[in-house]
């Protein structure tokens, strides 16, 4: 049975985190999941919130505490970094604290890595379909399709959604994929495919998996802004020439 822990990288989240949907997934799930809860510098008090939780479930619940704010990108590579150290698990996984993706997902995720060992890598995709209900915001999904456009000519593959924060990665990959910090903030998602397609350069589309998510929906206070996506050519252009050599 594969035992994973999932990162939540949570930013100023003490209005959003919703506990009882933690707390409920946990005790039915604890020996299979645990969580890794990083607090990035919050300045609201997400940090107390975060270590009631892991007072209330010590045996599934850590809490990482990062002093000084350092993007959504750090904390989850050290959040995987931590997982990875405690030797105890098959996979990592990263969701995003406003469960915009249900932890629901987590099983199915688990399900399908349970089926194919040789998966390195599941990712999340939203793709609003019959027998789903994933509501996106419609001017943010057309933005969202000319990016992820743009991302998968980048990558050279495939790739319908790269920017679902909602991801599961075989721990033995951990070392060489998250070891050096990420070159983009917010766009670290497409630094990890990458990685794992230049690991894995001729069985990479045999490695990677993307799972159309039964539910998602869009949830308010993201932390991305404009400015965030004024810089997206640019954060793509590094992407290209420090990965595809």
């Amino acid at each position: 049975m594969s035992k994973i822990c999932v990162v939540i990288p949570c930013y100023n989240e003490a209005q959003r985190l919703n506990i009882d949907a933690f707390e409920k997934f946990i005790m039915n799930n604890s020996s299979t999941f645990d969580f890794m809860f990083v607090n990035d510098g919050s300045k609201d008090n997400t940090l107390d919130i975060l270590n009631n939780l892991s007072i209330k479930l010590p045996n599934n619940v850590r809490v990482l505490n990062l002093e000084k704010n350092s993007g959504k990108a750090e904390a989850v590579r050290n959040g995987i970094n931590h997982a990875y150290l405690l030797n105890t698990f098959s996979y990592v996984a990263y969701f995003d604290a406003d469960l915009a993706t249900p932890l629901s997902e987590l099983l199915l995720l688990k399900n399908i890595v349970d089926n194919n060992s040789s998966l390195i890598m599941v990712l999340c995709s939203r793709i609003k379909r019959l027998g789903a209900n994933v509501k996106r915001n419609f001017k943010r999904h057309v933005l969202g399709r000319v990016f992820s456009t743009s991302a998968s000519v980048i990558l050279n593959l495939p790739v319908y959604d790269t920017q679902c924060g909602a991801k599961l990665i075989k721990t033995e990959v951990v070392p060489q994929v998250f070891k050096e910090p990420f070159i983009t903030s917010w766009l670290f998602d497409i630094e990890i495919i990458a990685r794992i397609r230049n690991l894995y350069p001729k069985e990479i589309e045999n490695v990677l998996y993307e799972h159309p998510v039964t539910q998602w929906e869009d949830v308010g206070g993201s932390k991305l802004k404009l400015k965030h996506m004024i810089k997206v050519p640019v954060e793509l252009l590094k992407i290209h020439k420090k990965y595809n050599k």
